[in-house]
């Protein structure tokens, strides 16, 4: 039996890691087939929590504002009673975390990356994966249970905690369990929480209450003095009781739709990338649930991805670029398991005496300006920053600020709405422009360049010319006042990251 020959790219997984990175490739013109094991969509939910940084993600791609509508913004997280870390402060048109169910997140990815044409392909089950040097063979169970073959040039794993892909290249998944014996249940409640987000743990119980906005409140609890298999059924009358004894009420809950247990663990793949395999998402690393960090860790994986995978398969890539992607993305994963991890320890701490220090202590902290600064930058996802080469601008690797740009009449308004083109944007000051076409002519003799590169002027004055990658991150930037010296430094970055002539928004041109 023949492989199937004619897939680009095979994403394994259609949750929102999966199906946003299906829809970048398939937006940059890479054939793009996404595999689900699950044989429909599922309407219960597992993350609810949607970070800033996620939502200029999200904004990059014109979806965060419908998003948002789906959900309630919180701009204060409570972590213990008395201790809330103020997020209305962030720089960013998203200061506040978004409490929305994860299929809102999944059906606007869905829409977005059939609507680019990736084609969409449930029940349909990995179970084996070979590749050599010009492509990847993988075997896929549909629900009758015939195994065919499928051969991609590449294929991602984002198939969640259990991969298969991961699996199937045998990487080891180091780690172990945080915390044991965690109840999930969807509930109704005849008595609203105190907040959006109500949390709070003591010594042996812990319990989170969060809306829904459709009558549902999601409820995750935890009893220090009953640990239970994974398997092992959860009663409504402990959930209850748990919620109870953390919250001091357990809110008139009833009528579960479902009841489920679980264990968290903390775990990464030593390595994102293996030939032509690539894991993202939960598939490459997991860590406990505080922070409500997990899905936004795989969307930001999959915007760091994207891109750079389409440069690959268009043969434009400069070297190393697709290797990069273990390379930023795997410390941001480490971080989260170290910072989750923390988190979920700090909560459960047993004794009274560490429970009060560690109240005492946080609240300090979230009273000091610098420090509850940089536990929000950090916690939202906006303080992330990518390592860059020596003698590199100081703003190189860190995030673009959503800043305004120059519209003459037409065009995009701000950064993030020129980058839903999905290549990079030259941030330049009108002379620049000027100075990058006149060196664009012998450029453009070369027919296997694509257009990468839009032109923007800020709104505002500015001496820094500056380079934004397509995931919204600074690739170069420079404050040399010389204008040649300017204009030459930038065709050497822009050889370097595109190797390609720039072409204008539609902006002030000088």
């Amino acid at each position: 039996m023949s492989a199937h020959a004619d897939d680009t790219v095979l994403v394994v997984g259609a949750g929102p890691t999966g199906l946003l990175l299906a829809g970048d490739l398939a937006a940059a013109g890479v054939a793009c087939t996404v595999l689900e094991r699950r044989a429909g969509e599922s309407n219960l939910t597992r993350a609810f929590g949607v970070h800033a940084r996620t939502l200029e993600v999200l904004d990059a791609r014109g979806l965060a504002d419908d998003l948002v509508a789906t959900g309630t913004t919180v701009r204060g997280v409570r972590a213990f009673r008395g201790v809330e870390l103020d997020l209305s402060g962030l720089p960013t048109r998203f200061p506040f975390v978004l409490v929305t169910p994860q299929y809102h997140t999944e059906r606007l990815l869905t829409e977005r990356a059939a609507a680019l044409g990736a084609e969409i392909v449930h029940d349909a089950e990995v179970v084996g994966l070979r590749q050599d040097g010009d492509g990847v063979e993988v075997d896929v169970r549909s629900g009758d249970g015939t195994v065919r073959p499928r051969r991609a040039a590449w294929v991602v794993g984002a198939d969640g905690a259990r991969s298969a892909v991961r699996r199937a290249l045998g990487l080891p998944f180091p780690g172990r369990a945080v915390v044991r014996s965690m109840m999930l249940a969807d509930v109704r409640l005849d008595a609203a929480p105190p907040d959006v987000l109500t949390v709070n743990a003591t010594g042996d119980a812990f319990a989170l209450v969060v809306p829904f906005g459709d009558g549902w409140y999601r409820v995750i609890a935890w009893n220090r003095r009953r640990q239970l298999p994974d398997d092992a059924p959860v009663d409504l009358g402990e959930l209850r009781e748990v919620t109870r004894r953390a919250l001091g009420t357990d809110l008139d809950m009833h009528d579960p739709r479902w009841m489920s247990r679980f264990h968290s663990d903390e775990r990464q793949v030593p390595s994102y990338r293996v030939g032509r395999v690539l894991l993202a998402g939960d598939a490459a690393h997991i860590h406990s649930p505080a922070g409500g960090l997990g899905m936004n860790t795989g969307l930001q994986d999959a915007a760091n991805l994207g891109w750079k995978l389409a440069a690959a398969v268009a043969g434009w890539a400069p070297d190393g670029l697709l290797d990069s992607y273990h390379a930023e993305r795997h410390p941001v994963g480490r971080s989260v398991l170290r910072i989750s991890g923390a988190a979920i320890r700090l909560a459960l701490l047993r004794p009274r005496p560490l429970r009060a220090l560690r109240t005492t202590v946080a609240r300090a902290a979230v009273r000091v300006g610098p420090l509850a600064a940089r536990a929000a930058g950090t916690l939202s996802g906006i303080a992330i920053a990518y390592p860059a080469p020596p003698g590199a601008h100081r703003l190189a690797g860190r995030r673009a600020p959503d800043i305004p740009l120059a519209a003459a009449g037409r065009g995009p308004g701000r950064l993030y709405e020129a980058l839903r083109a999905g290549r990079f944007v030259l941030l330049a000051p009108a002379a620049d422009q000027a100075a990058a076409r006149r060196h664009a002519g012998p450029w453009a003799e070369r027919a296997d360049w694509a257009e990468r590169v839009d032109v923007a002027v800020p709104a505002g004055a500015t001496g820094t010319t500056m380079l934004v990658r397509p995931d919204g991150y600074l690739a170069w930037a420079t404050d040399e006042a010389d204008p040649r010296r300017r204009a030459q430094l930038l065709m050497e970055a822009l050889m370097t990251w595109c190797g390609e002539p720039v072409r204008p928004l539609g902006l002030a041109q000088g």
